[in-house]
């Protein structure tokens, strides 16, 4: 085949390669999950917010989700990445029903899952702009895990995404202990959530807790914490700063 008659060919090669569409940058986004163990089970937390760039242009974004009889997830990043993801979670439970032989997915299961889907999807240099929190209970074992956008995981008794990774971790290393019961855990969820709120431009004073125990999910209707604005450092927070702007 001469010169001239692989120029087609050449070209619907480039052609497709250039129409492939590929999440290049986050543009609608969540920003920090927050999970702990508790006595009875695992508690998650998220506000509602999506930003779009630095502009907080949703309030009502659910990030947290039950995933089959035994699992919940939280994400923070891309919302229409944590979609997909949702979507292939919806696929893989349906999968594991339609055996019916009378077992389901554990969330350490899940998890495996997801941090493979991640990792995979790293690896074709097309990622899902995510950080994920699953947790879960089953058969009397808790279980709390995260998995980064390309893939990175591990398990501990408390994890959090983006600027929890900073602000609410120190926290829960100081206060959290193996005997929480529910309210203490959701005491100091808020008290996490409260922290980041007042230091991150993308979060929102509208967030649901999700409770997972042997007896089931439950998310809680969304509500707002209280705050207080009037510390001397909000209100002048250039005091004492220098430089001559």
């Amino acid at each position: 085949m001469n010169m001239v008659d692989s120029a087609p060919a050449m070209h619907n090669l480039i052609g497709s390669e250039s129409d492939s569409q590929r999440t290049l940058y986050p543009y609608v986004t969540g920003t920090s999950v927050v999970g702990i163990k508790y006595k009875d089970g695992i508690l998650l937390a998220a506000d509602m917010g999506g930003s779009y760039g630095s502009t907080l242009r949703y309030k009502t974004v659910e990030r947290l989700k039950s995933v089959g009889k035994h699992s919940i997830i939280g994400a923070s990043g891309e919302i229409s990445d944590f979609q997909e993801i949702m979507r292939y979670l919806d696929e893989l439970i349906l999968y594991d029903n339609m055996w019916d032989d009378g077992n389901s997915l554990g969330p350490k299961q899940v998890h495996n899952y997801l941090t493979q889907v991640m990792y995979n999807r790293r690896n074709k240099f097309n990622p899902l702009w995510n950080s994920l929190v699953l947790g879960g209970v089953k058969n009397g074992q808790k279980y709390l895990g995260t998995v980064s956008m390309i893939g990175v995981h591990y398990e501990d008794n408390h994890v959090a995404t983006g600027f929890g990774n900073h602000l609410a971790r120190p926290l829960l290393r100081d206060e959290w202990h193996e005997n929480l019961t529910f309210e203490e855990g959701v005491k100091l969820l808020e008290k996490c959530m409260r922290v980041l709120l007042y230091r991150d431009r993308s979060a929102v004073n509208k967030l649901q807790i999700a409770k997972i125990t042997e007896e089931g999910v439950t998310i809680s209707e969304p509500y707002a914490l209280k705050t207080f604005w009037n510390f001397a450092a909000f209100q002048n927070p250039t005091a004492g700063a220098e430089g001559s702007w």
